[in-house]
């Protein structure tokens, strides 16, 4: 077994050192407490996160440079080193907590199948590619085939983790182990199976295909939640809630009340290659069959990258709906207008305009003005993270500018 040199301790000590003194800063409370309260939908002034950062982009001075060889040492060291670099360089309202954070650890035996695929490759650092799938769920048979996963807590993996950091970080940070709320992407899951245009050909040409296949994947993502559960894997204690802030004091509440499960966290949810068919086949195909099991958690939140504006009616049947993400290619006004504050608006401006040499500032103005118009006028509760970044044109000083016009806009429409 590799073991942690005292090189690696030396560097690890160092950077908590740093990493405390940020994390320390009250206005991490602050930004903690607004969360709390956006997320119960009480209006206040949107927290700006920037998440999915191009890190490989950012590395030209040697700050994220790696000097630890054992596997949790560099992991911690990367955690460290990105987490500071965006204090200094692109803070907006990110919140640091004054904790080392272990994920717990489990097993997942699959479905039995593995993507095939053919990628392109632009920038061999960037992990944003290009894939073209082998369709290997074309009949109802294959689909039938499918496994249902094996979920596996691995409390040993978490104790010789643990036992690892607090042995790293002593008296400079505790260590705290946390588990997670449950990620049903499942369009995103069939896509890599299937590729995207053999899903839109067969809503069409073969719908009990397609609807067999979701009918499957609900199957399997209510056995791995009801497997994560029952091990204890599940947790309201989410600071991070797919880019967007979780904290979330109904959750935990609950939680202090019955323990650890599906009614104590968050559900996820999306069909991101869904926006371009109609609302009505949106429901029938995906929404018809995520409500029941969204509905077994504690509350879901709904809505990635595709444009949901048309068909929030839909989405609002969902008893337990409490965030509605709203995508650069969904209307703000639209959203606002059918949100008006009975759910949190969780707005996603356009990573492009991250991309260019030259930022086009007026463009990123008038982005989040339009967003906080809406939001005021229709009094939603709203948070803003721009994510999604396939590049930032090698330049942290793009991201830093957009996260400083951000605040500089919502200045202008909440106060400072």
């Amino acid at each position: 077994m590799m073991h942690i040199t005292k090189e690696e301790k030396s560097i690890l000590q160092s950077l908590a050192r740093k990493y405390r003194e940020a994390a320390e800063n009250p206005v991490n409370q602050e930004r903690q407490a607004r969360a709390r309260r956006i997320n119960a939908l009480i209006p206040d002034r949107p927290l700006v996160w920037v998440h999915e950062v191009p890190w490989n982009e950012l590395n030209g001075d040697g700050q994220l440079t790696l000097h630890c060889t054992h596997p949790l040492a560099r992991e911690m060291e990367g955690f460290f080193r990105r987490n500071l670099m965006q204090w200094t360089y692109f803070q907006g309202d990110m919140i640091l907590e004054p904790v080392y954070p272990i994920f717990k650890a489990y097993d997942n035996t699959g479905y039995g199948l593995q993507v095939q695929e053919e990628v392109r490759i632009f920038d061999r650092e960037n992990h944003i590619i290009s894939h073209a799938y082998t369709d290997q769920l074309d009949t109802e048979e294959k689909v039938a085939q499918l496994k249902t996963p094996v979920i596996t807590a691995r409390p040993d993996i978490d104790k010789e983790r643990m036992d690892m950091a607090e042995d790293i970080l002593r008296d400079i940070l505790p260590v705290k182990l946390r588990g997670s709320y449950h990620y049903a992407a499942m369009w995103d899951e069939i896509a890599r199976l299937r590729g995207v245009e053999a899903i839109y050909t067969d809503l069409i040409a073969d719908p009990d295909l397609i609807h067999a296949t979701i009918r499957r994947f609900t199957d399997i993502h209510t056995a791995m939640a009801e497997q994560k559960a029952a091990q204890g894997l599940l947790d309201a204690d989410v600071p991070e809630l797919h880019c967007t802030p979780g904290y979330c004091d109904e959750l935990e509440q609950k939680q202090k009340e019955i323990g650890t499960g599906m009614a104590c966290t968050w559900y996820r949810g999306m069909a991101q290659n869904f926006g371009s068919i109609s609302p009505d086949m949106h429901e029938e195909f995906e929404l018809n069959y995520a409500r029941p099991l969204a509905e077994r958690f504690g509350l879901a939140y709904y809505g990635c990258c595709e444009a949901l504006h048309d068909r929030i009616d839909k989405l609002t049947k969902i008893r337990n709906l409490r965030k509605i993400g709203v995508s650069p290619w969904a209307d703000v006004w639209k959203s606002a207008e059918q949100i008006e504050g009975r759910y949190v608006l969780s707005r996603k401006p356009n990573p492009a305009l991250v991309s260019p040499a030259t930022l086009d500032e007026e463009a990123i103005r008038r982005e989040i003005a339009e967003t906080a118009k809406a939001c005021i006028r229709y009094h939603c509760p709203c948070d803003i993270t721009l994510k999604d970044i396939s590049t930032a044109h090698y330049s942290i000083h793009n991201l830093s500018r957009w996260a400083a016009i951000a605040q500089e806009v919502l200045d202008q429409y909440y106060g400072k």
